[in-house]
C-alpha cells in the first residue's frame, strides 16, 4: 500500500496546488490513498461544506483535523455525515465527528487513520493523545494491520515521544501544525514511519502561509491583526509512505514542490 499525506492545506493557494498537482502525483507514485490535513483550508481556519466537496473531487480520500477544527463553525452540521473526515480524537466524547476511521481499498484492503492533538501550547487544551491513542489501538489492532496516526502538535518533544510510544504498532506517525516541513522523515527500528512535521500546502512566500505583511504587522506592534492567506507562488508539502502486507513501513519519502501560482 502507497499513502500520500499531505500537509496542512492552507486556503486558496493550497487548494490551487492541488488542483494543479495532485493527480500527476498520485500517477507518478502509484498511490493508493490520500490524506490531507484539511484545517486550514477554508481561508486559513477550518473546513465548509464547499471546499471539502472541492478537495474531495480533487482526489483526497479522507482528511484530518487539529487546533483549528470549529474555527469554521459550519463543519459541525455536516461533520457525522461525511465519513471521510476525522477530527483529533482526544477532543471531549460528546464532540461531533468521529476521532478515527478505517477506510476499505478498492483492492480490499483497509486502512485505519487516527487523529490526535497535542497537549503542549495548544488551544483548546485536550486530554492525553498518549491514553486517546491506546485506547483506539485496542479497537483497531484486530481489524488491519495499517494504522496512520496524524498527531496535530506545536511541541516536537511530544511528535518524537509519541513516535517512540507507537514504533511498531501503527505504520506511521506523521506530525502536522508547524507548517514547516522537518528533516527527519525515517523509518523507526520497529516498522513505523515518522517525521516531525509534514509540512504545509499553500503560499510559499508567506509566514505560515499567511500574508507576511500582517504577519510581520503583528511581530512589530504586538497589535491585533486579521490573519489572511497570502498570495504568489504555491507550495505542495507531502510525504508518500509504502507499506508491506504486514502493515509495516518500508519507505517514507518527503515531497517539497514550488510552483506558480495559477
Amino acid at each position: 500500500m502507497r499513502i500520500l499525506f499531505i500537509g496542512d492545506i492552507t486556503g486558496n493557494p493550497g487548494r490551487q496546488i492541488i488542483e494543479k498537482k495532485l493527480y500527476q502525483i498520485q500517477q507518478d507514485y502509484a498511490i493508493d490513498f490520500t490524506i490531507a490535513n484539511g484545517e486550514n483550508a477554508t481561508n486559513g481556519f477550518g473546513l465548509n461544506k464547499k471546499v471539502f466537496e472541492q478537495l474531495s473531487v480533487f482526489g483526497i480520500d479522507a482528511f484530518t483535523m487539529g487546533n483549528h477544527t470549529w474555527d469554521n463553525k459550519e463543519l459541525a452540521t455536516f461533520i457525522d455525515q461525511e465519513k471521510t473526515i476525522v477530527r483529533p480524537l482526544n477532543y471531549p466524547a460528546n464532540a461531533p465527528g468521529q476521532g478515527f476511521a478505517i477506510f476499505t481499498l478498492p483492492d480490499g484492503q483497509k486502512l485505519a487513520i487516527i487523529n490526535l492533538i497535542g497537549q503542549y501550547f495548544m488551544t483548546p487544551t485536550a486530554f492525553s493523545p498518549f491514553t486517546a491513542v491506546t485506547a483506539a489501538l485496542s479497537q483497531i489492532s484486530s481489524v488491519t494491520p495499517n494504522i496512520l496516526v496524524d498527531l496535530h502538535a506545536e511541541a516536537t518533544s511530544e511528535k518524537v515521544a509519541m513516535g517512540w510510544y507507537l514504533d511498531g504498532r501503527v505504520s506511521a506517525l506523521v506530525g502536522t501544525h508547524t507548517h514547516i516541513q522537518t528533516n527527519d522523515a525515517r523509518i523507526l527500528p520497529r516498522g513505523t514511519a515518522y517525521i516531525t512535521d509534514v509540512g504545509m500546502t499553500g503560499a510559499h512566500d508567506s509566514v505560515l502561509g499567511m500574508d507576511k505583511d500582517i504577519a510581520l504587522e503583528r511581530f512589530l506592534t504586538q497589535m491585533p491583526v486579521h490573519f489572511r492567506p497570502a498570495e504568489g507562488d504555491l507550495q505542495l508539502n507531502a510525504v508518500v509512505i509504502e507499506l508491506n502486507q504486514e502493515g509495516r513501513a518500508g519507505k517514507i519519502e518527503t515531497l517539497q514542490m514550488v510552483e506558480p501560482s495559477l
